[in-house]
């Protein structure tokens, strides 16, 4: 039975492709066949819809979060697979091959899906308020048995202002510890770095270059562990970064206008979707939002596209065309121009910015925060801080990493639309001697990876 590893490099376009010697050596026997990004070309949307061959609007992962009308909260980044509809690429196979087996390897809504060997991050709360960075595997048995040969994953090198290359390593040497045990048909890898300083720097600066050797080390590596056992190889990415320069606040608009609630909890202010009448979920250069007062549409519409940086507001019907109707999706979609992205602050005064907008707290934030990824640069010896603070929490004491800044113009890069075509992401299929290939729809990929796996 042939077998496949997907390596998932997030973030390599044409461009960097180019600047890389191991992967573009890779390329040089294979198609490379830029892919038009599903939208919004997020992480969740797009990995859903290459592995269902699905638009948003039949999976249903219309971000990386959304707002749950039912419980009026916003949830990102859960994990469940069964958030996703459709039949996955695994299961396609499995019914049609008997003794096929997958191992999804941090790629998103890993926790209960039907692949056969899974491994996601997951850290534990114990009821004393800490935070025990951690993973989640299945079956149960691979967590203490990775963990004993590769030691702990490096969480704190996976997100936030210490992300960097060591978490991409340990992914890469997971992929291999799963391989020499188990050999699935089909390994799924995520491979995150280039995200992080695309993000921090933009693609423009020349740190990117150091970015790009590492990834191309780690790819390279591991690229030639799976030919070494007869496993075929493809390249993959979920979108192109592009530079910014301008955030955008749809909330503060929106507070402005008297449209959002906000509760106030121990001096600091909460945002109160429930009983806010507009609101904004802000996902990169996408923004669903979500009028819970109907006579406000038109004038929130309006509103919203007057705003510099706004390239267009969707509504059902423009959302219909795009394939991200669904009843998870804002009432409204706003998409930022190339250069310009969407925050989810609502707050007008710093000194009452919610505790764990100065945190890494991907759940508690009602959008995502990019700036997560800095050190409040007026922190004096933010090292030694850090260092106390992790002390502290060590001994017992309830602590706040309170480090991150709440300053939106430090991010250079995002995702989100639709880029230009020098932007989009790559599908890399062995066997074609260097074609150039025509893009292809995001929903294409599922047919691409069967076919390599049918060949």
């Amino acid at each position: 039975m042939k077998r496949l590893a997907v390596i998932n490099v997030v973030g390599l376009t044409r461009s960097i492709l180019d600047r890389t010697t191991h992967m573009k050596a890779f390329a040089t026997n294979a198609a490379v066949i830029p892919v038009v990004p599903a939208f919004p070309a997020v992480t969740c949307t797009v990995q859903a819809t290459y592995l269902t061959g699905l638009d948003p609007s039949e999976h249903g992962i219309v971000g990386n979060g959304w707002y749950d009308r039912a419980l009026s909260e916003v949830h990102f980044w859960k994990q469940s697979n069964h958030l996703v509809a459709g039949t996955k690429i695994w299961e396609a196979e499995k019914a049609q091959r008997p003794g096929f087996t997958c191992a999804k390897l941090f790629w998103w809504y890993n926790m209960y899906s039907t692949a056969d060997y899974s491994i996601t991050p997951r850290p534990m709360y114990p009821a004393d308020g800490r935070k025990i960075f951690d993973i989640y595997t299945a079956p149960g048995s691979i967590r203490g048995e990775i963990k004993k040969d590769l030691g702990e994953f490096p969480f704190r090198q996976f997100w936030g202002p210490l992300a960097g290359i060591e978490s991409s390593r340990w992914i890469a040497e997971s992929a291999r510890w799963i391989e020499e045990r188990y050999r699935p048909t089909l390994s799924l890898i995520y491979l995150p770095h280039l995200d992080y300083n695309l993000q921090r720097l933009g693609p423009e600066d020349p740190a990117i270059s150091d970015d790009i050797r590492q990834i191309d080390t780690v790819t390279g590596d591991l690229i030639s562990f799976f030919r070494s056992r007869s496993v075929e190889v493809v390249l993959l990415s979920e979108y192109g970064i592009t530079t910014v320069s301008r955030p955008i606040h749809l909330n503060r608009l929106f507070r402005e206008r008297g449209w959002i609630a906000v509760r106030e909890e121990l001096g600091r202010e909460l945002l109160d979707c429930g009983a806010s009448k507009v609101f904004a979920v802000a996902d990169h250069q996408v923004a669903h939002i979500y009028v819970n007062d109907p006579g406000l549409t038109g004038e929130a519409r309006i509103a919203v596209e007057k705003l510099p940086g706004v390239e267009r507001v969707l509504g059902p019907e423009e959302q219909a065309t795009a394939g991200v109707r669904h009843h998870r999706a804002g009432d409204l979609i706003a998409v930022a121009d190339a250069r310009s992205w969407f925050t989810y602050y609502y707050w007008t005064d710093d000194r009452r910015a919610p505790d764990f907008a100065r945190c890494v707290d991907i759940h508690r934030k009602p959008g995502y925060d990019p700036v997560e990824l800095f050190i409040d640069p007026t922190i004096s010896l933010p090292k030694l801080k850090i260092a106390a603070r992790l002390l502290r929490s060590r001994l017992g004491f309830r602590t706040l990493l309170d480090v991150i800044p709440l300053d939106a113009s430090l991010v250079k890069g995002s995702h989100g639309g639709i880029p230009d075509p020098a932007d989009y992401p790559l599908l890399i299929v062995p066997g074609a001697g260097g074609k150039q290939s025509p893009p292809i729809p995001a929903r294409e990929v599922f047919a691409r990876l069967r076919s390599v796996l049918a060949e």
